[in-house]
């Protein structure tokens, strides 16, 4: 399915898509006809191309049953007269063959359906009709034996006819209706009692071979009509993939957008922010001069302090943009995951003993370095236990773990004590800008931008980050990086032993 779009932007034409109402209209009627509610309702090009289809896959058979007709009947008939049949019955054969060839390949176009199904009821009353000459030549040869063996002929010509041609019910009738002729027109008064009997069965043979016939086109047009409804529905299918995929499109567009902008502003923002915070540090420690209204003093810190609140943020928000702009890049070096938890504890010895917090670690001993960016891994150490300390009540504790994974990764994980985040708001702390109830409630700074910060950052590593809490259990942060992060550490040489090449275990760097 092609579609074409008017407009530069990606959004379709007004044109691009069939209107609701049509395809509904149009499935309603595919319904009715599959379940037969419509019986005059009828798909023309398919019911022809099924017809062609059968009687091509047919020849061969049919061919096969003039051999056989013919040489049976020349114990009855004179040979000339098998022979001349024989010849008949192979020109009309190869006339529906080359029909159901040229329909198969050039369809309804030269013709139109019309035509073409004029052709084919006019050949199939020819090739009944020369299945009806050999059924009077066994006939009037007034032997029981081929008087018994026309009954097979009729059989034979009358079901093959219902079976391939029950696509068109008109070329049925029509191949069946030269034999019926022939049967009635020995059911004439003073005809012998076997010969009547005989010609009763054959009627009642034909009439049961119409039945099915009918019952066979039904069919083909109840399945014509699931294949057209099942077309349909794929047709829709694709069209509402291809307006979601427009619609992704410009979602992502947008989204892009909105960060480049944010990136820009960040980068604009900062100019003059740098400028505020120098000026007012420089009035607050008074280095050109003493302030003679004491006031002032309080103000410059004041300015200072929202200065650099608002310098966090934009470094937060561009760090954020840059993350989902596909810009940050990572400075990747050996680093060591106890170093830097251990220096983020230092950091916030400072505010965790203001509240009485005690921060304990866990740290396993011999743990390799792994290849990371430093700046990117300490932010994502440092905005987790500043999370921890501050969401974790007076005289309460955090709990610091790095380790092993059991694929051979490393992690490190901060556990606090602290009120816990509802299940139903982790989603919503882990969307940008996205504050718990609990921090609206209390008042507690932050942008919201810390943990989709440090999702961003640790899924450029390749790792994971999960996030568990319960209500009143407290919540818990854990960082995965992945094995082929992990850094070897190269044996101690052994100066009496010969040169080796030292290998990487795990397919990992070494240090």
């Amino acid at each position: 399915m092609s579609v074409e779009f008017a407009h530069s932007d990606g959004s379709p034409s007004a044109d691009a898509f069939p209107s609701a109402r049509k395809r509904r209209g149009r499935l309603s009627d595919l319904r009715r006809v599959a379940a037969g509610a419509d019986p005059k309702a009828a798909f023309p090009i398919e019911l022809l191309e099924l017809y062609a289809g059968s009687r091509k896959a047919a020849m061969p058979v049919m061919v096969a049953l003039a051999v056989v007709v013919a040489a049976t009947s020349s114990l009855w008939v004179p040979a000339r007269e098998v022979v001349v049949w024989a010849s008949l019955a192979f020109v009309v054969s190869a006339v529906l063959y080359g029909l159901s060839i040229v329909f198969l390949d050039d369809g309804a176009k030269s013709v139109g359906t019309v035509g073409w199904r004029v052709r084919f009821v006019v050949a199939e009353a020819i090739h009944g009709a020369v299945w009806a000459v050999m059924l009077v030549m066994l006939l009037k040869s007034g032997h029981a034996n081929g008087s018994a063996f026309a009954l097979f002929v009729l059989l034979m010509a009358a079901a093959s006819t219902a079976m391939v041609a029950s696509a068109i019910p008109t070329a049925v009738y029509s191949g069946m209706m030269p034999l019926t002729i022939a049967i009635v027109a020995f059911m004439r008064p003073g005809a012998q009692w076997q010969t009547l009997t005989l010609s009763f069965m054959a009627t009642g043979a034909l009439l049961n071979f119409a039945v099915l016939a009918a019952r066979l086109h039904a069919t083909a047009l109840r399945g014509a009509g699931f294949r057209a409804e099942k077309d349909a529905l794929i047709t829709e299918l694709e069209e509402a993939k291809l307006a979601s995929d427009i619609a992704r499109h410009r979602a992502e567009e947008a989204n892009l957008a909105k960060s480049r902008f944010l990136a820009t502003m960040s980068h604009e923002l900062r100019t003059p922010l740098n400028a505020i915070l120098g000026f007012s540090e420089v009035m607050k420690g008074e280095l050109l001069g003493p302030l003679s209204v004491p006031a002032y003093r309080d103000y410059c810190v004041d300015i200072h302090s929202s200065g650099q609140h608002l310098l966090s943020l934009i470094n937060e928000i561009l760090d954020l943009s840059r993350v989902e702009a596909g810009r940050y890049e990572l400075k990747e070096e050996p680093i060591s995951l106890s170093e830097i938890l251990d220096d983020a504890r230092r950091l916030l010895d400072m505010r965790s003993g203001a509240k009485g917090i005690a921060i304990s670690a866990s740290i396993e001993a011999g743990l390799p370095r792994i290849w990371g960016d430093e700046r990117a891994v300490r932010q994502i150490a440092l905005n987790l236990l500043t999370n921890a300390v501050k969401f974790t009540p007076q005289g309460g504790g955090v709990e610091v773990k790095v380790g092993w994974t059991q694929l051979g990764g490393q992690y490190f994980s901060i556990r606090d004590d602290g009120p816990g985040i509802p299940e139903n708001e982790i989603p919503v702390v882990m969307s940008s800008f996205g504050r718990g109830s609990l921090a609206q409630k209390n008042a507690q700074e932050g942008s919201g931008l810390g943990l989709p910060i440090v999702k961003g950052l640790i899924e450029l590593h390749g790792g994971r980050f999960v996030l568990k809490s319960k209500v009143g259990e407290g919540t818990q942060v854990v960082v995965i990086f992945p094995p082929e992060r992990v850094m070897d550490v190269l044996p101690r040489l052994d100066p009496q032993a010969p040169a080796a090449g030292a290998g990487m275990r795990g397919g990992r760097r070494a240090a």
